[in-house]
């Protein structure tokens, strides 16, 4: 049984966040959550590491003085699954824009692939998506994109050290790819969708997306915002 003090001297918890949330929110809840259960006016409380809305999985959550090592957890390892579709490209190279072009998939093969795969794997440059959190010139990357305003994106260096197709599933003028990648901090998942859809001499978007692991915390370890509010009343 956990209390007010072992939240203040610091607690890190594992929560599932669930589809269109977004990360804020998930602090936002289990603050209020604590605040409320244990009838107090403030606490810290931290996420180690944003998922995007229509992403769901791991979020490591810090309280207290655990906040202090959210840059360390921030900067582990992490493990993601889901699908790309390849031959349709969106701006925001996920679901959030609608598709913008299409792109012919007759050419590509298994084997073309997994091969392709290895290009990506190492240290690699990547240009993150200008619908993103990056701040340039005191404004998010996402105000000019959503503004229709271009802007000069950077390339950083970021580390995939595992990179596989674990399914292919041809649809209608598409190929649906489901993978697993293991890459470090400032990895764009929905970057190395483009940029393997490209690749592959084609166009591709992320469709799914599900952070399984950070560091040595796994997903399966993990309780919904719900359970852990409900965990917690059950506590009182």
């Amino acid at each position: 049984m956990k209390t007010l003090e072992d939240y203040k001297q610091g607690q890190v918890l594992l929560i599932d966040k669930p589809l269109t949330w977004t990360s804020f929110q998930v602090v936002n809840k289990l603050r209020w959550a604590i605040r409320k259960a244990y009838d107090i006016k403030k606490i810290k409380v931290g996420h180690a590491g944003t998922l995007d809305p229509l992403a769901t999985g791991l979020l490591v959550i810090c309280t207290g003085k655990m906040t202090k090592q959210i840059n360390t957890f921030q900067g582990q390892e992490k493990e993601y699954i889901g699908t790309f579709v390849v031959g349709s490209t969106t701006p925001s190279y996920d679901l959030e824009t609608e598709i913008d072009a299409t792109f012919p998939v007759g050419h590509i093969t298994k084997e073309f692939i997994h091969n392709t795969t290895k290009q990506f794997i190492g240290k690699i440059e990547q240009f993150p998506p200008v619908f993103s959190a990056i701040k340039k010139d005191g404004k998010r990357l996402y105000e000019f994109a959503r503004a229709g305003e271009d802007v000069e994106i950077k390339s950083r260096e970021i580390e995939i050290s595992e990179f596989e197709i674990t399914d292919i599933k041809p649809q209608d003028k598409v190929l649906e790819l489901n993978f697993r990648v293991v890459c470090s901090k400032g990895t764009y998942i929905r970057s190395l969708a483009h940029d393997f859809g490209k690749a592959l001499n084609s166009g591709a978007h992320l469709s799914v997306l599900r952070r399984t692991r950070i560091g040595d915390f796994e997903v399966k370890d993990s309780l919904s915002p719900e359970d852990f509010i409900a965990k917690l009343r059950l506590n009182q």
